[in-house]
């Protein structure tokens, strides 16, 4: 079999992936978009190459052997950005999980590493791959050694041979260095001679062969200019070379046998991806539907054919199982049941079939145990039986534990918390296209299991909860909310297919238009998806500044286009274009295929145990991320309707209720005082921080502050507000030291919370819901840093949670005390969505301003606006 040993340059795909993906977090909060590059990367040259010795090099530090020859190399360089270190030893961590050796060297690059066992392993017979971003791995390109480099994107790769480069460059792989002498690499800070250019370098290198015999031959080369740069930067030019020669003899301490390859553990891959969040990549890995189960004591159950009243006691863990995620629509196959009478399977006709079951189901008295409360009332409310007198979830319960290890997989939480008589659901069901539902026999026990587990682990739990002082925490606000949100999601809200499709058509006839005008300005037709043609038309054709290029040609994303909008009308076309194709694919089509077909709603489910900051979110359709910036978007609301005749959609929204929850948590007097004065928050933070009069703002001094306001909030970096403004990350680093001089009770709550998370390893809302950062203690510099923000920021986002939550539970009580017939139907970020008679405006005016203003009594007020009509667009 051949030897294939593959290189791979961990910091230069790393880096390329960050900035080629937008940035991306899980449900933890890390980012993790230079993660899910590289191992989408990783994956397909895997795949295609097929390699039996693997490498991930990565550079040891700032500095190596080569600043003690120029100590400006690599000095232009900027900080790398926070939001792409915290990310590196994650990346590792996935190394690890894949079986995949890492390596690097203190005072040497990961060029270095990669030079010196390419060299070793042509040596020994292998067939060498190097990937990297930085084409100066090129000069290592022989006959035995293939450079891939990343362009387009991070998957797409051009691979350097000897002969490519040839054809390309017109040179051999050695002269690659020698180019490099002559034109420098403004990115590594290598100066080269002024002047002389890539092209030039060619040319040169085409008569003279090196640039030792150029430096020789000076008074041969034509041009006078050009004569007198290479004689009066000879030494420049030598040292240049010297500092992109690739070191192929560094002192490396393993060997090339030290890194076959026999592949990826399906198992723990498997988890890597999950903890990660890249549930899309568990279908590409082979074998993970193949796991082995484990072993587990022997478990005595029943299969119940005919209910008996007698096993449905008090205190029942009762399990229901939903084969599809969306239990809105997926079958239910069966249920455990497990008291001080038997543990028992029953089949899912049995029990629909059984007014024993459900009078026991529909009595609140009888308290039952369950895992996922509002799964398992919306699948049986389908079914026609109400389940009735929860008082225990063990997934919300585990939740509040640790909102930091959040999973939907019962053994997975089971195993948390030290009970281990169970299998995972991927073991008995499998996973992707190969699930299935297992025999009789098989299914009975793991149900049976899953309702053991759940009476196994109750008093250990609550236990867990009493001495973390998030009793109340559950009793009082998530398991009620759980049952608000098994209400809202069951009435779903009405769609107006009708509506939705006209805008499709309209929108169709709208992007027919302006395509004709991108046509008529570009002066021909061509394919305006196609980055290639467009970069054409508008940098050769039209004669655009290009801003920047990339390995196939001229960049054309949004950033580029955003900077040239006001440079041609052509540019504000194709923005629009663009924007408008998405709602038209993701938003417009992808609402019409969720409404259901028996009611003509969207039944949206709200994840409650998913978040680490306790923020619920939506799937199916994902309701809070409906775009609202571009009218067309806003318009998608149109299509949300009341579900009666003369009834209306009431909207309320908490106006800027995490900068008011900073403000009561830092006890900042000034940003305190602002709220108390009803005075804009963003003109105030403008006023304060450039020092000007409030009525001396303008609209980029507010628009400056609101990102910052908002920034503060998130734990932004200066990286992080530089991209949201366009300013310098230098600029934008003195405007959060400003904002923190300003505001200094700020500044002392952002010291003082990352303290207390070291000290206690955990920060608490305002109603004690927890998270707990390890990272804040890590020695790590980058991991240490996502902790301190994470810190930071989790109590204002979880405390502006835990108001919302609470008030939704206050609202549904309110309701039921009014005798209204309003209904709650959605919760998007900050705003409650109602659906109500008319008749009742005049009441929900007064009532819900006044419950979501009191839902949490704090020394800044909160703020409530409300808005009414006949859509939910109108109700903005």
């Amino acid at each position: 079999m051949k030897k294939r040993l593959m290189l791979i340059d961990g910091n230069s795909i790393a880096y390329r992936a960050f900035f080629a993906l937008p940035l991306l977090n899980n449900d933890k909060g890390i980012h993790t978009n230079a993660i899910y590059g590289f191992t989408t990367m990783l994956m397909k040259v895997l795949e295609e190459k097929k390699p039996t010795h693997i490498l991930v090099a990565f550079d040891a530090g700032k500095t190596t052997f080569r600043h003690s020859t120029f100590t400006e190399y690599k000095g232009g360089r900027q900080k790398t950005p926070p939001e792409l270190s915290e990310q590196f030893p994650f990346l590792r961590d996935l190394l690890d999980a894949y079986g995949i050796k890492r390596y690097e060297l203190e005072n040497y690059e990961a060029d270095d590493i990669i030079g010196t066992l390419a060299t070793k392993a042509e040596k020994e017979g292998f067939d060498v791959l190097i990937i990297s971003g930085d084409k100066d791995l090129t000069q290592l390109s022989t006959e035995k050694t293939t450079v891939a480099i990343t362009r387009k994107g991070i998957t797409d790769i051009e691979e350097y041979t000897p002969e490519h480069i040839q054809e390309k460059y017109g040179l051999t792989a050695e002269q690659i260095i020698d180019m490099k002498g002559l034109m420098g690499d403004q990115s590594d800070n290598i100066p080269g001679v002024p002047g002389v250019g890539e092209k030039t370098a060619i040319k040169l290198l085409k008569q003279f062969h090196t640039l030792e015999n150029l430096l020789e031959h000076i008074d041969e080369v034509s041009g006078k200019k050009l004569k007198e740069k290479l004689a009066e930067n000879k030494d420049q030019a030598v040292m240049s070379k010297d500092l992109a020669t690739i070191m192929k003899e560094a002192p490396v301490e393993i060997s090339v046998d030290d890194l076959s390859y026999e592949g990826y553990d399906p198992t723990q891959l498997s988890a890597a991806f999950r903890e990660l969040g890249f549930n899309s990549l568990l279908d590409k890995l082979d074998g993970v539907e193949e796991m082995e189960i484990d072993e587990v004591k022997e478990l005595p159950f029943h299969i119940i054919e005919t209910i008996d009243e007698e096993i449905l006691t008090d205190n029942t863990a009762l399990y229901v199982e939903v084969l599809d995620d969306n239990y809105h629509t997926g079958d239910i196959i069966g249920l455990g049941l497990a008291n001080e009478t038997g543990n028992y399977y029953i089949p899912t006709e049995v029990a629909l079939e059984s007014d024993t079951f459900k009078q026991w189901a529909n009595d609140s008295s009888k308290k039952k145990r369950v895992y996922d409360a509002k799964r398992s009332v919306v699948a049986l409310k389908w079914r026609g039986i109400d389940l009735k007198g929860i008082d225990f979830d063990l997934l919300l319960v585990s939740y509040l534990l640790n909102p930091s290890e959040s999973t939907e997989d019962f053994a997975g939480v089971a195993k948390r918390h030290q009970y281990t008589d169970i299998h995972s659901d991927e073991a008995i069901f499998g996973k992707g296209a190969k699930r299935k539902i297992p025999d009789v026999q098989e299914l009975a026990e793991h149900l049976a299991r899953k309702a053991v587990g759940i009476n196994a682990l109750y008093d250990r739990c609550l236990k867990e909860l009493e001495e973390n002082e998030q009793t109340d925490l559950f009793y009082d606000l998530e398991l009620p909310l759980s049952m608000i949100l098994a209400k809202m999601e069951y009435t779903g809200v009405k769609v107006d297919v009708n509506r939705l499709t006209e805008m499709k058509e309209e929108l169709a006839l709208r992007l027919n238009e302006i395509e004709l005008r991108i046509y008529e300005l570009a002066g021909e037709k061509f394919n305006i998806n196609s980055p290639k043609q467009l970069g054409v038309i508008l940098f050769d054709k039209l004669g655009l500044p290009a801003i920047k290029k990339t390995k196939t040609g001229y960049s054309t994303s949004a950033d580029v286009l955003e900077k040239l909008e006001q440079a041609h009308e052509i540019i504000p076309e194709i923005l629009n274009y663009r924007q408008l194709g998405k709602l038209q694919s993701t938003y417009i089509e992808g609402l019409l295929k969720v409404v259901h077909r028996d009611t003509n709603k969207v039944h949206t489910r709200f994840n409650q145990a998913l978040t680490s900051t306790g923020r619920l979110s939506s799937t199916d359709p994902n309701l809070q991320n409906i775009p609202i910036r571009l009218e067309e978007g806003r318009r998608i609301r149109q299509a949300f309707i009341p579900s009666e005749e003369d009834w209306v959609i009431f909207a309320a929204d908490y106006s800027q209720i995490e900068l008011r929850v900073l403000a009561e948590i830092a006890q900042d007097e000034n940003l305190k005082e602002a709220f108390l004065q009803d005075m804009d928050i963003h003109t105030k933070t403008a006023s304060d921080v450039f020092h000007v009069p409030a009525d001396e703002v303008d609209s980029n001094m507010r628009r400056h502050a609101k990102a910052v306001n908002f920034g503060i909030v998130y734990g932004i970096s200066d990286y992080g507000l530089s991209q949201s403004l366009g300013i310098t990350r230098k600029e934008a680093g003195e405007f959060i030291e400003r904002y923190l001089q300003s505001f200094p009770g700020v500044k002392n709550y952002m010291e003082d919370i990352v303290q207390e998370a070291r000290e206690k390893g955990y920060v608490s809302t305002l109603l004690h819901r927890r998270r707990y950062i390890p990272e804040v203690t890590s020695r790590n510099f980058n991991i240490r840093g996502f902790g301190e923000r994470t810190a930071m920021n989790t109590p204002i986002q979880g405390s502006a949670a835990d108001i919302i939550k609470k008030a939704m539970i206050d609202m549904a009580k309110r309701l039921e005390k009014e005798n209204l017939q309003t209904r709650l139907l959605l919760q998007v970020h900050d705003e409650l969505i109602f659906e109500a008679p008319k008749s009742e405006i005049e009441t929900l005016i007064e009532l819900v301003p006044e419950v979501m203003e009191q839902a949490l009594q704090l020394t800044v007020p909160l703020k409530v606006e409300y808005a009414y009509g006949p859509t939910w667009f109108d109700s903005k």
